[in-house]
């Protein structure tokens, strides 16, 4: 490995992840067991558990999430408003909308379609007998009207505050479309804002540089807490989700990029790595936007009229891996509660997933009850869902790492159809473009 391979982002991910599973193992061992303490009680509970993993590196994972978490609201909304606004024709917002929205919901069909079959093809739930002792209170979920008029804020800063994605979306385009026709006092407040946006992607970029520690502390600490036996009870139903996740963002996606735009899949899966050990890491979509957006528009050459809108609706409605675990859970369940359903019920787990996935987006722990919604459609019981929670952390991980694949997939698509598209960017071989900070220049520019 060259030195400047060494360096780079996605490197220093991969090793802050390795040192953080092996050093989360080492604490696993050292957990005192009845009879057989390997340190003594109070010295673990103190040093180990209270000072390291409990304290150290549960703030320091914790204070990394925030801060991504942070920059979302002002980075989507100024980033979309320099987008809109930079849209010479207005009319072309409708166009970039229902191409995206069209193949959110296509991928979303294809994913689930694949986990059932795959589900009932290696049937993980028989002769598992865990009906018993499993318990789960189901949020109620909004219905698809309630969300429709929902997306409109009464106070767009009251949607800033509560991270309301889809009303800050929403109020960024209208917001846009209203600086694009103000004449010179729209041209004004738009180069305003394309500082602003340069300002906040400087500071994605010194937060992308800390990505190694924080992932180093997240992972020594999930895997402190893994439960073990909950994990070899679920294995099957696990490695099922687990395979059709990879499947889908190996070869749905790439063959989907194939046949719409001619691009080379090997070259946007290779420039997804550091997004997707991004999202991995963070297990959310939404903290993982700011290294999405700079993926999509530095390595993959899409404009950022239409990555800044693209985005952050995929990280809001596109639920591909999330719509895996529905479909192989809903199996899973019906199986172990011997309960057999019919063509016409699976159909009915595809519509309402698929619909399901824009109809409850924003809710928190949207993924449990977008399952709960489909387990009530086809009468199985919602205390299933009890059974899967032991594993859904580490499934959560890697299903949002192939949902923000799926979010560039589709902007990449968009963008070429569109015209807002460097295909020189996107078939050049640097791919640490935008992975470092050139601390040098900071200290020249300002």
């Amino acid at each position: 490995m060259n030195k400047e391979s060494a360096n780079s982002l996605t490197a220093r991910i991969v090793i802050g992840m390795i040192a953080g599973i092996g050093l989360g193992l080492l604490f696993k061992a050292m957990l005192p067991k009845d009879g057989d303490l390997i340190i003594p009680l109070g010295l673990f509970d103190f040093y180990v558990r209270g000072f390291f993993v409990d304290g150290l590196f549960e703030i320091g994972g914790q204070i990394f999430v925030t801060s991504l978490k942070m920059l979302v609201v002002p980075l989507v909304f100024v980033s979309l408003v320099c987008g809109t606004c930079s849209l010479t024709d207005t009319s072309k917002i409708g166009s970039i909308g229902g191409r995206a929205i069209g193949l959110y919901l296509i991928t979303t069909a294809i994913a689930i379609t694949i986990a059932i079959f795959a589900g009932l093809l290696v049937a993980p739930g028989e002769g598992v007998n865990m009906t018993s002792e499993v318990t789960f209170a189901a949020a109620e979920a909004p219905t698809l009207a309630q969300v429709i008029i929902g997306m409109f804020p009464s106070n767009p800063f009251d949607a800033f505050a509560k991270g309301n994605m889809l009303q800050v979306i929403v109020f960024a385009l209208l917001f846009g479309i209203a600086v694009a026709l103000a004449g010179d006092a729209g041209e004004r407040i738009s180069k305003q804002f394309e500082d602003l946006n340069e300002v906040i992607m400087r500071l994605v970029v010194i937060l992308m540089n800390l990505a190694p520690y924080g992932v180093f502390c997240l992972m020594t600490t999930l895997f402190v807490k893994l439960d073990p036996s909950a994990f070899a009870n679920l294995a099957a139903y696990f490695f099922t989700v687990l395979g059709v996740l990879i499947l889908h963002a190996l070869l749905t996606y790439p063959t989907l990029l194939k046949v719409l735009t001619g691009l080379n899949p090997i070259i946007f899966i290779k420039k997804m790595r550091t997004t997707a050990m991004f999202a991995f890491s963070t297990a959310s979509s939404n903290a993982t936007i700011p290294s999405t957006l700079n993926t999509t528009t530095k390595k993959l050459g899409v404009g950022n009229s239409i990555a800044s809108f693209t985005v952050p609706m995929g990280a809001t409605i596109n639920m591909d891996g999330t719509a895996i675990m529905q479909g192989v859970a809903t199996v899973f369940i019906a199986q172990v509660f011997n309960v057999d359903l019919t063509v016409t019920d699976f159909l009915m787990v595809i519509v309402t997933a698929t619909l399901a996935s824009i109809g409850t987006a924003g809710v928190p722990g949207v993924g449990l009850i977008m399952l709960a919604m489909v387990l009530a459609q086809v009468g199985l019981p919602v205390e299933g869902i009890g059974l899967i929670i032991g594993v859904d952390r580490l499934l959560d991980m890697v299903r949002t790492a192939v949902n923000v694949t799926g979010d560039s997939m589709v902007t990449v698509v968009v963008g070429k159809a569109e015209g807002q598209f460097n295909q020189d960017l996107y078939n050049s071989v640097d791919d640490t473009r935008g992975d470092r900070i050139d601390f040098h220049h900071l200290k020249d520019k300002y």
